[in-house]
């Protein structure tokens, strides 16, 4: 597939001058390296998944999802109706589950050929978690959770009272963690029978960050940050006056990192406020912890600031778009992310992921959101 040569080339001058300018002004703070860039068209809200393979898969607002090496090679595009803000999900066998503004959602074969659409009654923002049986869990602007089999029938449905767009979490006992409109996080066993619930001051859009067989964390437009206990009991409540969708994620050590309107929090494991660090543009990404203690964020308009635990930057780039969706980071520490509106860039901050228990969205590279995942 063209990588239209003409156009790459010009902006990779235009990137050039403005990774320059970017560099001058951080002021001795390292420069992350360009290693490539192409052109895919229009922007990315989707949070890339990293296959076992090396291969990146994102979704992009003219409903196309992209399959791209880590060497920059265009695998294959595969086009749906819609916007995709939903991040993809890869499955040990390669397939790649995900869903669409279209109101369905998709299974796709490593080839890019269709393996099978599921249709809902609304729009599917969602990332979908995959059990370890192959299963699928997602939920829709319909107000329905999901659980597919692995051939696209219905395992099991469970309705909420609101709208679902925050994406599952799936524990070591194959328990279900989600968040709706309906202003609850709920836990649903693996047959899809409710566990429990747990009420909030305001709908639950982020998602459910675990942490081991502990607790799990997870944000409220209630403004506050929330600890709980597997059996639904509350652990502790921070507020943090936070509306954003920026969900947590989990150090090595412990430290909870989570965007908090403009400013990125680090929190304590018995929740209390390590430090704050303001930003100039409002944080939806969720952050990603990274090796040596640092910590990455993307803003709202593209800045990605790198910084140690001192909250001192140690990197930046200016991506120049939006940053509704957090980074993939390979196991060499390059970054795959959307950049100036309508490019895909790796850049090589040399710094891989933490290995905490949940130290990105969706848990792992794969961003399968299972917690038997972690390390793979």
């Amino acid at each position: 597939m063209s990588k239209h040569p003409l156009s790459v080339h010009l902006w990779k001058w235009i990137c050039l001058a403005l990774g320059l300018l970017a560099a001058h002004a951080s002021r001795g703070q390292t420069a992350l390296t360009n290693l490539w860039t192409i052109n895919i068209g229009n922007r990315s809200d989707s949070s890339p998944a990293l296959g076992n393979d090396g291969t990146l898969y994102f979704g992009v607002r003219d409903g196309k999802l992209w399959a791209v090496d880590t060497n920059g090679t265009v695998k294959w595009v595969f086009r749906t109706d819609c916007e995709i803000k939903s991040s993809p999900a890869v499955g040990v066998d390669g397939t790649v589950y995900f869903g669409s503004r279209d109101r369905c959602f998709y299974a796709v074969r490593a080839d890019g050929k269709l393996k099978w659409k599921f249709r809902t009654g609304a729009w599917v923002d969602s990332s979908p978690a995959l059990a370890r049986d192959g299963t699928a869990c997602f939920g829709g602007w319909d107000k329905n959770f999901y659980a597919l089999n692995a051939n696209g029938s219905v395992r099991w449905q469970f309705p909420t009272a609101g709208e679902i767009v925050s994406s599952p979490a799936i524990g070591l006992d194959g328990t279900v963690y989600f968040g709706s409109h309906d202003r609850k996080l709920y836990a649903l066993g693996a047959d899809g029978k409710k566990r429990w619930e747990f009420v909030t001051g305001g709908p639950v859009l982020s998602s459910p960050a675990l942490n081991g067989d502990q607790c799990l964390y997870f944000t409220s437009v209630d403004g506050c940050l929330y600890a709980l206990n597997l059996d639904g009991s509350l652990r502790w409540r921070l507020r943090t006056g936070g509306i954003t969708e920026s969900s947590p994620v989990i150090a090595q050590e412990g430290t909870i990192y989570v965007g908090v309107n403009h400013e990125l929090w680090a929190v304590n494991p018995d929740g209390t406020q390590k430090w704050p660090r303001w930003n100039e543009e409002p944080i939806d990404a969720s952050p990603v912890a990274l090796a040596n203690r640092t910590v990455s964020l993307l803003s709202r308009r593209g800045l990605l600031l790198t910084l140690d635990e001192k909250r001192e930057p140690v990197c930046k780039y200016y991506c120049y778009g939006a940053g509704y969706a957090c980074q993939a980071v390979g196991p060499t520490g390059v970054s795959y992310v959307a950049e100036r509106v309508f490019l895909f860039s790796a850049l090589d901050s040399n710094l891989p992921l933490a290995a905490g228990p949940w130290p990105k969205f969706r848990g792992n590279p794969r961003n399968t959101g299972n917690l038997a995942d972690l390390g793979q």
